[in-house]
């Protein structure tokens, strides 16, 4: 990174211009993999909503956990047997000092954990609620689509 000197004589950092990689679904699934906190974004009954959760990442599927009869479980619930609501997923990572990171978007049906052979192995993956209280209603995003863009920074020539 260049930098650039001011007035006391010290030196400080330019930041250089930003480029967009696009990144397809085999560079996105590594970054996801760890699990961590995502972003679930849906067309809720007051509009858009975008809330933060916690997620593991099984069998190639986004896993979270709400409550019953919370908001986010009774907006997705679409009432028709097997009818799934399609939902937009967001995981990132962000460097402020260097503004460089990546985001990944996963879009797919949010499908409800039911089944108690559905949920034996995901109750191992050991899911936490964001906002913490009983979170008992999981949910898994199978996806349709996983997207990405990493920002990184040119080498700035001035300096």
């Amino acid at each position: 990174m260049a930098t650039q000197q001011p007035d006391d004589g010290s030196r400080l950092p330019v930041i250089s211009e930003p480029v967009v990689e696009v990144m397809d679904e085999a560079e996105c699934l590594p970054l996801i993999a760890g699990g961590g906190v995502g972003r679930i974004g849906y067309t809720s009954r007051f509009g858009p909503t975008v809330l933060p959760v916690n997620y593991e990442v099984y069998e190639g599927s986004i896993v979270f956990r709400t409550g019953f009869r919370s908001s986010l479980e009774e907006d997705l619930r679409t009432g028709i047997a097997d009818a799934e609501y399609n939902v937009a997923f967001e995981i990132d990572e962000m460097q402020p000092a260097t503004q460089e990171g990546w985001s990944v978007l996963v879009q797919g049906a949010a499908h409800f954990v039911d089944t108690d052979e559905e949920l034996a192995p995901i109750l191992r993956l050991d899911v936490h609620a964001w906002a913490g209280g009983v979170k008992d209603q999981f949910i898994r995003i199978i996806p349709t689509r996983i997207t990405g863009r990493r920002i990184r920074r040119t080498a700035d020539s001035a300096g």
